[in-house]
Order: structure tokens, then sequence, then C-alpha cells
């Protein structure tokens, strides 16, 4: 909501935009008919659009490339809060040991600078071959102990506040997180079967703390049930997330404020390399290079497409002009370049967001191809129209045929109180 112009609103999906036609993306084809008579709205052609506006939810369950159910994709909206809790029990079950206390330092050895031990508050020690640093903004090993860089990103996403506050649950479970531009960042609304979590991402040059608690505060949906919480944060990542004997992982390796709601992908991912990647006896300076360019990319490539959302605003408020006016990194520019010219859109290795995504934000914020690309001149007209309208059609149907939203929770993932008694629910 209002992250073209104010009062705008659009539908990130992840499921495709309708079928390539002819080798041609589905979004060039709709774009070219849009100029010689007016279309559906690019919605209209796409499975999970379609099954968000009518609050009806499936999982994927065809395996026909040609049926639209075959494009479903969905996210998860979770309490993180409560998986945290849940994989620690997951993890101490299954022989980790949890040791609770509070590092004081940690030692390097002198010849190669590895870490080797922890020391706790308490005086214990606790020695290792590999550490991984889960130490938060603070980044005790990775930053303050071994030295790592850190790459500031302030300038293309200056957002550096947010205040979070849960709120009463939803009267009707709704099927997307809400996300809506203000004069000074956004705020954020996702619904959960106990609570809707709510916050407010703000840049603390262009508003004041308080101005941000009263902003965030107004547009509840549902009676708050918690005092507002402040939250302080710098964007950017390290220049090596994986530094001598040790892996940054979460807070301490990077933060991108939570436009996407990418932080527990970035967790899983590096995750998923360390283990692909884990070190043995020998020298481990492969598998560290080869991490390192592999996260890199990936956080630069989440990093592009964030500031994607803030660059082609139409706005006007002075926040949003000066991120309109920027420079923007060299990648995005390329990429934005391509598609202002004819709507295309190639893929990298490491890209989390898809082109659905990608021409999601774009269009729907107003940034349209001013050319076409000179293939489309090969369609027949009528006939490529008659593809869109039987699109158009099928997709609606499809939709309208799956299950409530709220019955397949029911059925399937209704959530238990009673199994979330810690203190970290």
């Amino acid at each position: 909501v209002n992250w073209g112009a104010t009062g705008d609103r659009y539908f990130h999906p992840f499921s495709a935009f309708g079928f390539d036609i002819d080798g041609l993306g589905f979004h060039q084809v709709w774009h070219w008919l849009s100029d010689k008579q007016q279309q559906p709205p690019l919605d209209v052609f796409n499975i999970g659009a379609q099954a968000a506006a009518r609050a009806k939810f499936l999982r994927t369950n065809s395996d026909d490339p040609r049926s639209p159910l075959s494009q479903l994709r969905h996210a998860y909206h979770i309490d993180a809060g409560r998986y945290a809790a849940f994989l620690r029990r997951y993890a101490e079950q299954r022989g980790v040991v949890h040791i609770d206390g509070r590092i004081e330092s940690a030692q390097r050895d002198e010849t190669s600078g590895d870490i080797t031990h922890l020391t706790l508050a308490s005086g214990d020690t606790v020695h290792g071959d590999f550490f991984i640093d889960c130490t938060g903004f603070r980044a005790l090993l990775i930053g303050e102990t071994l030295g790592a860089g850190w790459i500031d990103w302030a300038h293309w996403l200056p957002c550096d506040r947010a205040i979070a506050v849960p709120s009463q649950p939803a009267r009707r479970l709704d099927t997307a997180t809400r996300s809506t531009a203000h004069d000074a960042g956004w705020c954020w609304r996702i619904p959960l079967q106990h609570r809707t979590g709510n916050g407010n991402v703000y840049c603390s040059a262009f508003m004041s703390d308080e101005a941000a608690e009263q902003t965030l505060l107004a547009g509840l949906d549902t009676a708050p049930t918690d005092t507002p919480r402040p939250l302080r944060f710098q964007t950017g990542r390290r220049d090596a997330l994986w530094y001598h004997n040790c892996v940054a992982i979460g807070l301490s390796s990077g933060f991108l404020e939570p436009l996407e709601s990418t932080s527990i992908h970035l967790i899983q991912e590096g995750i998923s390399k360390l283990l692909a990647l884990f070190p043995g006896e020998d020298d481990a300076a492969h598998q560290r290079t080869t991490y390192n360019q592999l996260m890199i990319r990936l956080y630069d490539d989440i990093r592009d497409f964030i500031v994607l959302h803030y660059h082609v605003n139409r706005n006007e408020q002075p926040f949003w002009r000066a991120l309109r006016e920027m420079k923007i990194p060299d990648t995005l520019a390329e990429r934005i370049d391509g598609f202002q010219a004819r709507g295309q859109w190639f893929a990298h290795r490491a890209d989390l967001f898809t082109e659905t995504s990608w021409v999601a934000v774009m269009m729907g914020q107003g940034l349209a191809p001013s050319n076409h690309h000179p293939l489309l001149a090969s369609l027949d007209t009528q006939r490529t129209q008659q593809q869109l309208n039987e699109m158009a059609n099928v997709y609606g149907q499809a939709s309208e045929h799956m299950p409530p939203h709220q019955a397949y929770i029911q059925k399937f993932c209704m959530a238990d109180d009673n199994a979330y008694q810690d203190k970290a629910s």
C-alpha cells in the first residue's frame, strides 16, 4: 500500500504470472496487448494472487505444467519466537548441549589467529575447533574478536529503527502480509492465529521515535496486547562471513530490513551452505572462499531487491524523493535498465526472488517497459487476446474451487497454545 504513489496498492505473489506465449514472457505479452486495448490487471493471471483475493489456499498438488495449480507457491506466516523455542527443544532432544552463560571474552591462537576458546562470566571456558557466531548485532566473535570488516548500506537503505507491537488476532485470518508505506518508511502487519504482528520501520533522520509510535498505533486493525518495543539496527553485511575458524550466521553476519522477510531464509542458507562446506582437519581455505562468495552474492542480490522497492517509488515526500534520486548499485541499475528497455529480466545464480517478484514490484509501482520485444510483432493479436481471455477464465475458476484458507488451517495446522508455554513464546 502506498509504495508507488499514495493510494496505490499492488500484490506481490510468488506464483508465476500466466504462461509464456511462443517463448515470450507473459508480462511482456500482457504489456504489448495493453497498448492495443485495455486488459484485466496482471493479478488476474496469477493463481496465488487470485487465491489470496478469495481467501483460498491449497498446497501445490499438480505435476501438469499446463495447469495453473502447478504454479502455486506460498510462504509461511510464523511466530519467530515460538519457532526458535521449537528448534531449541528439537536440538536438545537430539544431543545438543546447551550451556547457559554470558560470554565474557574469546581467546585466539597467537600463530594462526583462530579462536581457541571462550571464557564465560562464570569463569568457565568452552573450547572448540570451530565457532558459529550467533551473538546478534554485537558480533562478538566475527567482529569484536576477529575484526572482520563491516560494509555499510545505509546510503541505499537509510531506515535505521523499528518499533513493534503485537495486537489481537483478526476475526478472519488474512492470507497475506500487508506493507504500508508512510512519510519516512513503512509499517508491517502479519496475521497469525494467536495474534497479529505489527511494526513500523523508519528513518530516524526523517521521523522521530514519538511520531513513529503514533503512526504504528494509529494504523492497528486490532487492539494492542503489549507496549511497543523499540529496535535499532544498521543495514549492511560483513566483508567476510566466514573468517578464520568462525562463521557468522544471523544478525552477526549482516542485516536487511524485514521488507521481504528474508532473515530466516538467510539463516537457513548459511546453515545449509556450512553443512555442504563443513571443514575437516585439512586446510579449509577453499571451503571458506566458496562460502563467502555464495553468501555475499545472496546478500547483495537481496539488497538490490529491497532497494528496488524504495527507488521506483512515486511519492513526493522528502524521504522518498531522496531515494528516487539516489545513485543505486550498478547491479540493480542494470536490471532496471533491461526491464525498462523492453521488459526483460534474467536470473542470477543466487536469486532468491524470481522473475515473478521483480515483475510484481516493478510493474506494481509503475515501472513499465518503454518498448516491446521485437518478436511480439510476429504474434497474431486476435489469437493472443483469446489466449489471455482463456487464461483469465482458468485462473478464476481454479482459485474459486480451492478450499477456504481458514478451513485449510483448521484441518492441517491449527495452533495448539498448550504446546507453547516457555518464555520464548
